[in-house]
């Protein structure tokens, strides 16, 4: 018998789909990376991350004892949880797909997970030390306040690197000024990063701070967004399981419910290494 869907055809399948879910997820979210790290091993679904005070030194004397300093960290604690999406694909919609149905639905799957996970991450800009707020609703995104953001992070003692997160169409304004003429008459851009906004779309590095665009911020009502300057371990990302993609087979129904899940946990670890801005977002 020809044209027979077997056992391998399928195991193919779900391997292609596995492999762009998974592709997709670690390609398209911008915040995974920006954010430290932390794998729960073993057995529970929380980590205590611990979190040292600043400690200072002094000069001393010749011939005389030190005096002890107590290093007495704190502890920041995320919990995991599970985040999943499932569909259901049946055997017509898959025998008769004119499309790669298997990379559609990797795809798909790996753009759920990444925008969920980006979603959480950037929801903790706003619980940042209010100390270090910048902005205002209404106001525009501009080279000067991330300036200010470098300032505020650096008397903070906050070592580099520094990355800029914020809604595109907060980011609009800044890229239209970065790439405006400088001088009358001339048709040069008023920096170097904005002769590379011209030719490739990316916003670069600016006062040693590396902006990028992630449409997972919200916008209110307002039109007004929360974006963020921080360090990377303001912001700590633990994983108990990585994604993972898992089928089942519904013979009654001539169909694959087929599963991707992701279990993991978001929160701040040192709240001061990070600075709100609020911004308008409005083309």
């Amino acid at each position: 018998m020809a044209n027979e869907t077997t056992s391998s055809s399928i195991s193919e399948l779900y391997t292609e789909i596995i492999q762009e879910a998974i592709f997709t997820f670690q390609e398209t979210s911008v915040m995974r990376p920006l954010a430290t790290t932390y794998n729960i091993t073993g057995q529970g679904k929380q980590i205590a991350v611990p979190v040292f005070p600043t400690v200072s030194a002094s000069a001393v004397a010749e011939g005389t004892d030190l005096s002890n300093t107590e290093i007495n960290p704190t502890e920041a604690t995320i919990t995991a949880s599970e985040v999943g999406v499932m569909t259901t694909l049946t055997d017509l919609a898959r025998e008769s797909s004119s499309r790669p149905i298997a990379q559609d639905i990797g795809r798909v799957f790996g753009e759920a997970i990444a925008k969920k996970v980006d979603t959480d991450l950037v929801g903790l800009f706003s619980s940042f030390d209010s100390g270090n707020d910048l902005g205002s609703a209404g106001t525009e995104l501009t080279a000067d306040l991330l300036l200010k953001a470098e300032s505020t992070l650096r008397a903070l003692n906050v070592p580099r690197p520094y990355h800029a997160v914020f809604n595109p169409k907060a980011v609009f304004n800044l890229k239209k000024t970065l790439t405006q003429a400088g001088y009358s008459g001339t048709a040069t851009a008023l920096s170097s990063t904005g002769e590379n906004v011209f030719g490739s779309g990316f916003v670069g590095n600016i006062f040693g701070i590396d902006v990028y665009e992630n449409a997972n911020i919200a916008v209110d009502v307002n039109d007004d967004s929360v974006g963020a300057v921080f360090h990377p371990i303001s912001m700590g990302l633990a994983m108990k399981m990585d994604f993972r993609l898992e089928t089942q087979r519904d013979a009654s129904l001539r169909a694959t419910e087929i599963v991707g899940t992701v279990t993991y946990g978001t929160g701040l670890i040192k709240d001061n290494y990070g600075c709100a801005i609020t911004v308008d977002s409005a083309l």
